[in-house]
């Protein structure tokens, strides 16, 4: 029997009536009900809390003297740590898509373990190596520097950038790796050929044809660690002001603003969105390429 061929009895799919016509009409219902449950339904309930908040909310958001910079740090927080992620995770993918496919396999694996990890788990780990009686931070103070100085700054915002860049790096790792290895090298090697320096050739054939990716890759990145909030609370509390932080103490034991934290709900989802949206317009410019003639 064909591989594409039906078993004896079988009904098919294309028929009307049946099996097949349910499917099609029906099979989509429980992918609508868990967007409308998990996604519709709690941006609704944001939505009516605003509204709640009175005709003033928003000017009384703009006028906290804690938004204005928590909005710029949590931008400049995201970029920072996408540019570092995306850096890291480029070399990185390019060195195992080199590799031998069992090498390769084992990598891959390896870089899926810090993705298994709870954002408090990677937190504490920092702490215990790089905090002010961490590892590192007593070795350095072997050498003569103030441990004070030396492990205060994993709890700042570079802190954060490094602590994020622990997780998003195997990523964008991961991402990245199947580009690399799937990547023609025809034209790279043509480039070589007619005198071109390595950068240059790179620059020219493959990095044309990766950027659009890359570019998206960015985004997404850029957009996980705006809105992440775990790992920022384990490693520094409230020290730090961005966007998750300050919901944080909006509704936590010292604060019960519920609908000014649904407005700074609503600005952290908008921000978020529209790079995540940048990201998809790259893509498509990629996409648009490739099936150009």
């Amino acid at each position: 029997m064909p591989a594409y061929a039906r078993p004896p009895g079988a009904a098919d799919p294309r028929a009307p009536g049946g099996a097949g016509l349910a499917l099609r009409r029906f099979g989509a219902v429980p992918a609508l009900a868990g967007l409308a449950l998990f996604l519709l339904l709690p941006l609704a309930a944001l939505l009516v809390e605003a509204v709640a908040g009175g005709a003033g909310l928003w000017g009384r958001l703009v006028a906290d003297p804690l938004f204005g910079p928590a909005v710029r740090r949590t931008v400049a927080l995201g970029a920072a740590t996408a540019t570092l992620s995306l850096a890291a995770g480029l070399l990185l993918a390019r060195a195992v898509a080199r590799l031998g496919a069992r090498a390769r396999q084992v990598m891959t694996v390896l870089l899926g373990v810090p993705l298994t990890f709870s954002g408090l788990v990677i937190a504490y780990g920092l702490i215990l190596a790089y905090g002010r009686a961490g590892f590192v931070t007593l070795l350095a103070a072997r050498a003569g520097a103030d441990p004070a100085v030396v492990g205060a700054w994993i709890y700042s915002t570079a802190g954060l950038v490094f602590a994020y860049a622990y997780y998003l790096v195997p990523r964008v790792t991961l991402i990245l790796v199947p580009l690399f290895v799937n990547l023609d090298r025809r034209p790279v090697e043509a480039a070589l050929t007619l005198g071109a320096r390595p950068w240059r050739a790179w620059a020219d054939t493959a990095g044309r044809e990766l950027a659009p990716t890359l570019a998206a890759v960015w985004c997404l990145v850029c957009a996980i660690a705006m809105g992440t909030y775990g790992t920022a609370l384990a490693l520094a509390g409230t020290q730090v002001n961005i966007l998750p932080l300050l919901l944080y103490m909006k509704v936590s034991d010292s604060g019960s603003d519920f609908p000014l934290a649904a407005a700074l709900s609503i600005v952290l989802l908008g921000l978020c969105t529209v790079v995540l949206a940048l990201g998809e317009a790259l893509s498509g410019v990629r996409d648009r390429q490739a099936g150009s003639p």
